[in-house]
């Protein structure tokens, strides 16, 4: 499992562009006008861990596979695109197959390339999209409730959760605050990510910058994170121009022309790190002579669920996980010294897994 990022911002903000240096592939067409995306483009990246090399080169893995995440390059919104301006509600729609949203404003000044409201000011722009996302929400929460009126009377217990609910989430917007900042209770949680409100994904604001301010930013991207701090966001800087060109070079080159630029790591994997931070996200290892594998499942998964990922007779027949810390499968010298020293634990069904595991796991058939 890895998760499906949404990449979102106004028209000429760079998004194209940094979609197209994550894929590495030339997949959604970057140009100086509005709406050169016609449509969602779509693609799945493999995520940078050099943890997996390492157990792959102690194991003598022949393959080694790296959990995977989704980028989805939405069309440029605009102001009104709730009530259809621009591409409008299609797009919208597209948002919310997404787990996060990844909203990149523009933190440079290009005199080459035009803004959609004449200025670059990525606070006010940050707003613009929230506004139409709100919009949209209760747009559409008012479209439900309405739906919901005879269920209701008739005391269906699934409707009143949804109700009430949706009264809550209507109360937060049209007090001019996206819908993720109301508090839910755990026997709550299900029905509200049903509801699939655009507000309640979370956001990550990626600061794209000129070349020069790269590695610390600028004026704009220090606003955006003062802003994305006072919300409970999380920001990310890149250059879009940068990870471009790094997408069209090799590893050894990409390293050079990183340490020339005077940064410590590609925007890819700032970006990713962010994005797991943000939804909660960890890694764990399957390890062995074909095949080094990393997996990913959200903090807090147990033995089971964590093996259901892998495959469904895993989860149903689970018996135990035999697991191995990452530290203590690298610093022993792989499986068997690892059991030897006493480091291989025999884990159940309440165990929760921990970022870096390595794990095998015993199921019935």
């Amino acid at each position: 499992m890895g998760f499906k990022m949404g990449i979102v911002g106004l028209p000429n903000v760079g998004k194209s562009t940094l979609f197209n240096a994550l894929t590495r592939t030339a997949a959604a067409q970057a140009a100086n006008f509005p709406f050169c995306t016609i449509e969602p483009n779509v693609g799945d990246v493999a995520v940078p861990d050099a943890r997996l090399d390492t157990l792959a080169g102690i194991a003598g893995s022949k393959q080694i596979i790296p959990t995977r995440m989704t980028f989805v390059d939405i069309a440029g919104l605009v102001k009104g695109a709730s009530k259809g301006e621009g591409l409008g509600n299609q797009f919208l729609a597209n948002i919310r197959e997404c787990d996060a949203i990844a909203h990149v404003l523009r933190c440079f000044e290009d005199d080459d390339i035009t803004h959609v409201e004449g200025r670059v000011d990525p606070v006010e722009d940050a707003a613009v999209i929230e506004t139409e996302l709100m919009l949209a929400d209760l747009e559409s929460i008012e479209k439900r409730l309405a739906g919901l009126v005879r269920k209701v009377r008739g005391g269906d217990k699934e409707a009143v959760q949804q109700e009430r609910l949706l009264k809550a989430a209507q109360a937060v917007l049209e007090d001019g605050r996206p819908a993720r900042v109301v508090a839910v209770d755990a026997d709550d949680a299900k029905a509200w990510r049903m509801l699939q409100l655009l507000t309640t994904k979370p956001v990550l604001y990626v600061c794209n910058v000129e070349e020069e301010s790269a590695g610390a930013g600028n004026s704009q991207s220090a606003r955006v994170a003062e802003m994305a701090a006072a919300q409970g966001n999380s920001h990310v800087v890149i250059s879009a121009r940068i990870e471009e060109e790094i997408s069209q070079l090799e590893a050894e080159e990409a390293e050079m022309f990183l340490s020339e630029m005077g940064l410590d790591e590609a925007g890819l994997d700032r970006l990713i790190r962010a994005g797991y931070a943000l939804l909660h996200l960890q890694t764990y290892f399957t390890v062995g002579p074909k095949e080094a594998r990393a997996w990913t499942i959200p903090e807090g998964t147990s033995a089971p669920k964590a093996a259901g990922v892998i495959h469904g007779d895993f989860e149903r027949g689970f018996i135990r996980a035999e697991t191995i810390a990452y530290d203590d499968f690298v610093a022993l010298g792989g499986e068997q010294p690892a059991k030897e020293a006493g480091k291989m634990r025999a884990e159940g069904k309440s165990y929760v897994v921990k970022d870096g595991d390595v794990l095998h796991f015993l199921f019935n058939t």
